[in-house]
């Protein structure tokens, strides 16, 4: 789908300047415990699926539509598994902050595939064998997969530069 309509309305008036935005991301797991990651169009790296949640949606509905428009996948929320907020640049210098609801999902049933234009490539990965992530990738995916079934956030008086590469 692209950026939303509304954002790129906002970006004529803000340019560049910092959007504070709601995002989902996506932890799937298929039935041999692999994990589903997307490689983005815009900067070529693998990520957790991710994207926005638009005006008058639910995360969760987001979370699912965001799935299907990207890779194909229908799946269904389990858990809330981390709120937590992140700065991002675009290569095209627009900067984001965004409050982002991270959620441990089941797969229900398709093949993934790359279904849109946002992703190079989408594929299931073992936990032991991931490519190279961000950050932020690597913390939705820590939060998920962790035993404590409570979401996971940076306690009080963290900010972003305190999480470890």
């Amino acid at each position: 789908m692209g950026t939303p309509d509304y954002i790129v309305g906002m970006r004529k008036h803000v340019g560049h300047d910092l959007l504070w935005l709601p995002s989902v991301s996506a932890v799937v797991r298929n039935d041999a415990g692999e994990l589903l990651l997307g490689q983005r169009a815009d900067d070529g790296r693998w990520s957790v699926i991710s994207g926005f949640v638009e005006p008058g949606e639910q995360p969760a509905t987001a979370l699912v539509r965001e799935v299907r428009e990207e890779t194909g996948l229908e799946v269904a929320p389990v858990r809330l598994s981390s709120a937590v907020s992140h700065p991002h640049t675009y290569p095209n210098g627009d900067r984001c902050e965004y409050l982002n609801l991270g959620f441990l999902c089941r797969l229900v049933s398709g093949t993934a595939r790359v279904n849109d234009d946002e992703s190079l490539a989408v594929g299931w990965f073992s936990v032991d064998r991931l490519p190279e992530l961000d950050k932020h990738a690597l913390l939705v995916l820590a939060y998920a997969l962790r035993e404590n079934p409570v979401a996971g956030y940076l306690e009080p008086g963290m900010t972003w530069d305190d999480v470890p590469d």
